[in-house]
């Protein structure tokens, strides 16, 4: 394998010079070879690859590109290479490989403004490794090689201008690193940057259009993931380059925009994210933002439990067991992955002590300062912009509000909200589809749904849900009531308000009937809104529970499958539902899905319905289940191999089945398996 290869490209630092491995046991030839083409790989850079250290990399360039010609001279001759020779070439191919690494570096389209803002430190990098050149063409016997006298010459003029050659930082680079720095301190002390002064930077750099500029905020996001030294200053950065993309560029390039809007097309989000059964509280049947477990082993939130025990129980709400005592332990395994899990799938719960929306860039003076500057300068847009501008607005704010909370509650705190909702009507598809993007990001974060409410903003998502320009705008709404769905007093109003449910249902049905894109975001929108008891009854009444098991019955997708079960694990908890469940015929193809899940999730939602069905229906349900005899084996390996939960629902329908069989329908297997059901 030829030594140039053993560079190690990839999963090293951006700027950094790691170890590389010195030409070992490698015959004379290979090595000449090896380092030819080293030499021709660093000359193959011009000029225009740089838009700093420009002076630096032409002078390195030179040297190596005289010193190709004694590479070449000497593997034309193929004359013997003695011991002495031989390590000095070795020590000038690591000096190679490291030169390129450098070379390709700062010539990265992606990271200019970093390599001028690392342009002292690059330049020690260009200074390190000329020496090391030096060094070795300072030893190496030159005058015993079987070369000509005129490279001898060239290469004799080469090691004295290393030994006295200056790598420095060019006047142009400094002049423009001055104006970033004083550029980042305005910002740092809550001055807005003068936008004239920011140009003459971006232009400096070649920065040209949007996409480029968004291509930079991309490396330094990526950067800043694993660079924890300096979390600072490229937040400094990241925070510039987007007010540069915001306010500079009034045109999001056509190419770009179309491959980004594909992109969302094809991962726009799916909120196959039911909460899981465990992360309820037992009691309330909300999320458990402080959870507890009593001396039973049984965990509830701690708001909840303390009520269940001043008004004088001292049973297990659950099990009914006694307590031992009232000791609250809290369970902070548990609170860890609740708290992952909302702040993965943007449900806004406030934990006790825990700041989720704390984020490196609120931390950051220049950084903030520079994204309240432009939610502002969004904002104002959104308003008095033409077509064009509020186009590129909105979705601005769709890329800004993907990740950070701190952009989504400057937007929020700037007043895009209410533009962005008025946007929802009177406009064309993409305007339409851009805005119910942005307040979808914005409504992951509490202080969005606020204003989303505060605003009246229901009404007119509600309106896209119904009768939106395209199916992606109608889809997106949906995920925006699942969003408003996560706090308790949004719940109660979605619910009351008379269109809300059946659009969402109509969704479901609509993307069975017409086979159109995944409904699994109507149906988990569904699921946010039953926990609220009170919803229950209006999303029967609306037929949700027959588009549910048209889902389960037709879909291809496993997903919307899962979702539409843990909806229907819901409804069936009320005798309305449990009844709307079984007319539907729904048991036994739930018992059908049960001997062929292929996940632990799919199990427990079909044990779940099973014995829903039968406690709340009686005899007609276990009559029915009695007639899916070939149900038990699964039953079986689910009380030996399922979770605990599925495990004891199952163990709790094989005594009801067995019990029926023997005894016919007495009551009193039900009601001794009641109580594991809730």
């Amino acid at each position: 394998m030829a030594p140039e290869k053993n560079i190690p490209m990839e999963r090293r630092r951006f700027l950094s010079l790691p170890s590389v491995r010195p030409c070992v046991a490698i015959s004379p030839s290979v090595l000449i070879a090896s380092l030819i083409t080293l030499a021709q790989n660093i000359c193959s850079f011009s000029p225009n690859s740089f838009t700093t250290q420009r002076k630096n990399a032409r002078e390195t360039t030179r040297f190596i590109a005289i010193l190709l010609a004694l590479l070449e001279e000497l593997h034309d001759r193929g004359s013997f290479i003695p011991d002495p020779i031989r390590l000095c070439l070795s020590d000038l191919h690591l000096t190679f490989q490291k030169i390129l690494l450098l070379m390709h570096d700062c010539s990265r389209e992606d990271a200019r403004i970093w390599v001028l803002m690392k342009s002292q430190y690059i330049v020690t990098q260009f200074r390190v490794l000329i020496r090391a050149l030096a060094t070795t063409l300072h030893v190496l016997p030159l005058r015993s090689m079987d070369i000509s006298a005129e490279v001898k010459d060239l290469v004799e003029l080469v090691t004295k201008q290393t030994k006295r050659g200056k790598m420095e930082l060019h006047e142009n680079d400094e002049r423009e690193l001055k104006r970033l720095r004083l550029i980042l301190d305005r910002l740092e002390r809550g001055i807005e940057p003068d936008v004239d002064t920011v140009k003459v930077v971006i232009n400096y750099l070649e920065i040209k259009n949007w996409s480029s500029c968004n291509e930079e905020v991309k490396f330094l996001e990526e950067e800043l993931s694993y660079n924890e030294e300096e979390v600072s200053l490229l937040s400094n950065l990241i925070g510039f380059l987007h007010y540069s993309r915001v306010v500079l560029f009034e045109t999001i390039d056509f190419q770009c925009l179309a491959m980004e809007q594909s992109r969302a097309k094809c991962s726009v989000e799916k909120l196959s994210c039911v909460v899981p059964r465990d992360f309820l509280c037992p009691i309330s049947f909300e999320i458990m933002t402080d959870p507890v477990t009593i001396s039973t082993g049984q965990t509830y939130n701690r708001t909840s439990i303390q009520k269940w025990l001043k008004s004088g129980n001292i049973k297990c709400p659950k099990t009914q067991e006694s307590l031992v005592n009232t000791e609250l332990l809290p369970n902070i395994a548990l609170k860890k992955l609740i708290q992952q899990f909302c702040y993965d799938n943007g449900v806004a719960v406030v934990f006790n002590r825990i700041n989720l929306n704390k984020t490196r860039t609120s931390s950051v003076p220049a950084a903030a300062h520079a994204i309240q500057f432009l939610s502002w300068f969004i904002s104002r847009r959104l308003v008095f912009g033409t077509e064009e501008q509020i186009t590129k607005a909105t979705y601005e704010i769709r890329l800004l509000a993907k990740s950070n909370v701190f952009y989504k509650v400057c937007l929020v705190e700037m007043g895009t909200v209410p533009p962005l909702l008025d946007l929802l009507t009177g406009h064309g598809r993409i305007i339409q589809e851009n805005a119910i993007h942005a307040l979808m990001k914005l409504s992951k974060h509490h202080r969005g749904q606020e204003v989303i409410i505060e605003s009246r903003g229901l009404a007119p998502i509600l309106n896209v849900l119904r009768r939106g320009l395209s199916l992606e705008a109608r889809h997106v709404a949906a995920d925006i009531i699942f969003y408003l769905s996560s706090a308790k007093e949004y719940r109660k109003l979605i619910g009351e308000t008379p269109n809300a449910i059946p659009a969402l249902v109509a969704m479901v049905k609509e993307g069975t009937t017409f086979g159109k894109k995944n409904n699994s975001n109507a149906v988990i929108a569904i699921f946010a809104l039953l926990l609220r008891r009170e919803n229950h009854a209006k999303v029967v009444a609306a037929g949700a529970v027959p588009a549910l098991v048209n889902v389960v019955a037709s879909s291809d997708k496993p997903e919307a499958v899962t979702d539409s079960l843990a909806v229907l694990v819901a409804l069936a908890e009320s005798t309305d539902g449990a009844y709307a469940v079984f007319k539907a015929e729904a048991l036994p193809l739930v018992s059908g899905i049960l001997q062929s899940a292929t996940s632990r999730a799919e199990e427990e939602y079909c044990v779940s319905i099973l014995l829903a069905l039968c406690v709340n229906l009686g005899e007609e349900a276990i009559r029915a289940l009695v007639k899916e005899a070939s149900c038990m084996p699964s039953l079986y390996s689910l009380i030996t191999g399922g979770t605990p939960h599925a495990s004891k629902k199952a163990r709790s329908l094989v005594n009801i089945i067995v019990d029926f069989t023997q005894n016919g329908f007495t009551g009193s297997s039900l009601s001794r398996q009641r109580i594991l059901y809730c």
